[in-house]
């Protein structure tokens, strides 16, 4: 029978290794980092979608404070409001999910021209790592000009 102490001294080793593995993997990568928040409120299609989101959002809080005056079941008041929020939350990512595309097609065009082999988001990065970020936005700038 196997002792506890050798599972946990096995567990150990197997995570050591695994951890040594992935290192040396990664030892040919090249690495950038990015702020995508950044780069998606420089978006130049951003100010005009912020217009269409607050509209959708004024226009579905008003549905629903007209509906539920006239409801006086408070569960029901409840579900109006939670339709209403998850209808506007529908919306709202329509109409990002072209930026959001946009904002891919950016990343993978920088990334290549740079020699990139993963990119990740900055938060994720404890440290190093290539910060594409003004790239990423230049090449945003630039497909939308054309």
């Amino acid at each position: 029978m196997i002792s506890c102490r050798k599972i946990v001294l096995l567990s150990v080793l197997s995570a050591f290794i695994l951890t040594m593995a992935v290192g040396a993997a990664l030892a040919g990568e090249k690495v950038g980092v990015i702020e995508p928040q950044t780069v998606l409120s420089q978006h130049p299609k951003m100010p005009q979608v912020k217009k269409q989101i607050q509209a959708i959002l004024q226009k579905k809080q008003e549905e629903a404070k007209a509906a539920i005056e006239k409801e006086k079941d408070n569960n029901k008041k409840a579900q109006i409001y939670q339709t209403k929020q998850n209808e506007a939350a529908a919306e709202e990512q329509k109409l990002m999910a072209p930026l959001l595309k946009d904002m891919d097609a950016a990343i993978r065009s920088v990334a290549k021209a740079k020699g990139l082999t993963i990119v990740l988001d900055v938060a994720q990065a404890l440290m190093g790592g290539v910060d594409i970020t003004n790239d990423v936005v230049a090449e945003l700038k630039k497909t939308a000009a054309n």
